[in-house]
């Protein structure tokens, strides 16, 4: 429950920040044109009863905007006169055109109003990155200093791959680190460079391998090699009650060999598949049952013992962190703007290019809603990792709502676009039968993307 709260807790605060300033750049253009705003709202106010549907607001003397804090935590928004918006209000633009609504002003001045959320979003993010630079710096382990090399899934072994190669990069360049980016590169590359047995090798790619089966094979198509040397052992574990200790290497389970923490894993996730097929006690039990084969100074030695009920042994290993020297480059205030910006860009680039996984079925399958957004912020509080997600999640929103979809920013200036150019108005009849389709499809891809979020809950997917 408290790892709930923590991720609860990171993801309200970073979703209610992107929603104020999203809403706060439509709000800045439209006071800087004199376009009047009506409210100023985080989440939603849906009438309830004879409830308005505030749990906060408030209105400044003199002042034309409402400001509060709506009930449904599904975004939030910014009323603006004169605008066929989510809140349909269509009376309002039956009266006549007033000189401080928005239907009043100039194309190019609409058209600002628009993008400023997006402006906003982008900007937010492109400088929580540089902060991030600035104060912590970029730390990471180029993948050729991985000495131990890598473990491979059958599927890269048919393109030549070994478990033990080194990864160094492809003919567009070095990897930097082990990253989505890596993958990226991977299935994009025609020869991946590497070095095996201390030579220099490369291998033919096809250039076209499917980046989303690569992240969700089992086991994923290259991982890291680390060692299934035990770094520290768990009180009151299996691994406890063997007496394994600090140092030794589990070398086979059941009867299979064991050459590193990455096979030994692959063989619980067999015991996982088998345990799902168990239909009583006395079957779980059969499945929990390990024979483990371990080495002490080079002596081996063998225990049968019973894993917990969730397959675990009870012992850690090293992380890759602890295994190889991370390299940390600094940065200093100016210097981490432009990187900064590099850094966002090419985030904002590799999401670009993995939307074309999402009219899969398998990349249908992977799209999650508030369940799946929250488990990417980390169970413990860690600043670095919240900012780094929050500028991940304000690149998202910005690409979002920029989609050409009527309900969403991007739609509006699909319109003012077309204003534009033909130099006349779509009819406003138009306008809110648009408005109405597309806050109908953003209802049924949230209902979806969340209902994928239960089936994966309920084991389904």
């Amino acid at each position: 429950m408290d790892i709930f709260l923590i991720r609860l807790l990171q993801f309200m605060l970073a979703i209610g920040l992107l929603v104020l300033l999203h809403e706060g750049g439509h709000f800045f253009f439209a006071k800087l044109f004199g376009i009047r705003v009506e409210k100023f709202y985080l989440f939603f106010d849906p009438s309830l009863w004879k409830w308005d549907g505030s749990l906060f607001k408030f209105k400044p003397k003199n002042s034309d905007t409402q400001y509060g804090v709506g009930w449904l935590p599904l975004g939030g928004y910014c009323k603006i006169a004169g605008m066929i918006d989510e809140s349909f209000d269509t009376e309002q633009m039956k009266q006549p055109v007033q000189p401080w609504e928005f239907r009043s002003k100039p194309a190019w001045q609409r058209l600002l109003v628009m993008i400023g959320g997006v402006l906003v979003n982008f900007l937010l993010a492109l400088f929580i990155y540089s902060m991030i630079l600035f104060y912590w710096g970029d730390t990471y382990i180029p993948t050729k200093n991985m000495t131990l090399g890598m473990k491979f899934n059958t599927e890269a072994k048919q393109y030549g791959f070994k478990d033990g190669d080194i990864l160094v990069g492809t003919e567009n360049g070095e990897f930097k680190d082990f990253s989505a980016d890596m993958y990226r590169a991977l299935s994009e590359a025609t020869r991946a460079d590497i070095i095996r047995d201390g030579k220099a090798m490369s291998i033919k790619l096809p250039g076209d391998i499917n980046l989303l089966g690569m992240l969700k094979a089992e086991p994923s198509f290259v991982r890291p090699l680390i060692p299934a040397v035990i770094d520290s052992v768990m009180e009151g574990t299996p691994a406890a009650e063997m007496g394994l200790q600090k140092g030794d290497k589990i070398v086979g389970i059941n009867g299979k060999p064991v050459d590193s923490y990455n096979e030994f894993t692959d063989q619980l996730g067999v015991l996982e598949d088998m345990m799902t097929a168990a239909k009583t006690q006395a079957d779980s039990l059969k499945v929990r049952t390990a024979t483990i084969v371990y080495a002490r100074n080079e002596v081996q030695d063998t225990a049968t013992i019973t894993l917990t009920p969730d397959l675990k042994l009870g012992f850690m290993v090293q992380t890759i962190a602890g295994i190889y020297q991370p390299i940390t480059k600094e940065y200093g205030f100016f210097e981490s703007f432009p990187a900064g910006i590099a850094y966002g860009i090419n985030v904002l680039k590799g999401y670009v290019g993995d939307m074309k996984y999402v009219f899969t079925a398998d990349g249908a399958k992977s799209i999650g809603g508030f369940g799946a957004i929250g488990s990417l912020f980390p169970p413990m509080w860690d600043w670095y990792l919240f900012w780094k997600m929050t500028a991940f999640l304000s690149i998202i929103l910005a690409f979002m709502n920029i989609l050409p979809i009527p309900a969403l920013d991007g739609g509006h200036v699909l319109f003012l676009i077309y204003e534009m150019i033909t130099r006349r108005k779509p009819s406003e009849t138009f306008m809110i039968r648009a408005e109405y389709f597309g806050f109908g499809l953003l209802i049924l891809l949230m209902v979806f993307a969340n209902l994928n979020d239960i089936l994966r809950w309920l084991g389904y997917m």
